[in-house]
């Protein structure tokens, strides 16, 4: 009898520290509250890399910064010291209103009179780009001529459109084309080594480049000694 209770005592507490073991287990579970992330994008999932920017020339001086070219006692600099844009321009000359300058141009020709205007080919504009050479040596130098001076717009050439006399005056435009000089019929060929600010040459050169252009992407390239190349903008 002693024995059947002893059994029954022990059999209680055993099953007591079974449930409260069970119970102890169960409160030290830990539900884990997942947490949302957000994916960072890859070049390969949609976020495409910069694109690369090419500069056509990163040295290009700037307007006003002088080039030089030549050695010795025959020495020069030249610069690009500003620009102007024109959608069309007028001009006069006496000479190309006379008959003989217009036949020796083309023939048939209609005698013109007075004022003309000079058109820019179909989408594009006119830019007067102003161009100083001078004489900083001891001896009389080359004047770089007008072709050594191309203009690069969208890494396509222009090359200058020139006037049709070298008597032109433009409209609003006080200076005279480059290498030239008001009412002389030859370009002007030497630079004399003088003191002074006489010893230049400057004026403009024209181009028919496309209306779409950007100061900033256009540049201004002359052959001299090395290629020395200014930007608009």
């Amino acid at each position: 009898m002693k024995f059947i209770y002893t059994t029954a005592v022990f059999g209680v507490l055993f099953a007591v520290i079974l449930v409260t073991g069970c119970m102890n287990s169960s409160s030290q579970v830990q539900i884990q509250t997942p947490v949302p992330t957000t994916a960072v994008p890859t070049p390969t999932q949609g976020m495409q890399a910069p694109p690369q920017v090419t500069v056509a020339f990163p040295n290009a001086l700037d307007l006003n910064q002088y080039a030089t070219f030549g050695n010795g006692a025959q020495q020069g600099k030249a610069t690009v010291y500003r620009y102007q844009v024109k959608p069309t321009y007028d001009w006069t000359a006496p000479s190309w209103n006379s008959v003989r300058e217009q036949l020796a141009a083309s023939q048939p020709n209609d005698i013109q009179r007075g004022v003309n205007r000079e058109k820019p080919h179909e989408g594009n504009t006119f830019l007067f780009v102003y161009i100083r050479v001078q004489n900083t040596g001891t001896k009389t130098i080359f004047v770089p001529s007008p072709k050594q001076f191309v203009v690069f717009v969208d890494g396509k050439s222009y090359d200058y459109s020139p006037i049709h006399s070298s008597d032109v005056v433009i409209d609003n435009v006080i200076d005279t084309q480059y290498a030239n000089l008001n009412g002389q019929r030859d370009p002007i060929e030497y630079i004399m080594p003088q003191a002074g600010e006489h010893n230049l040459v400057e004026g403009y050169l024209i181009y028919d480049i496309p209306a779409t252009f950007s100061p900033d992407t256009t540049y201004v390239v002359a052959s001299l000694d090395n290629s020395a190349v200014w930007k608009l903008g």
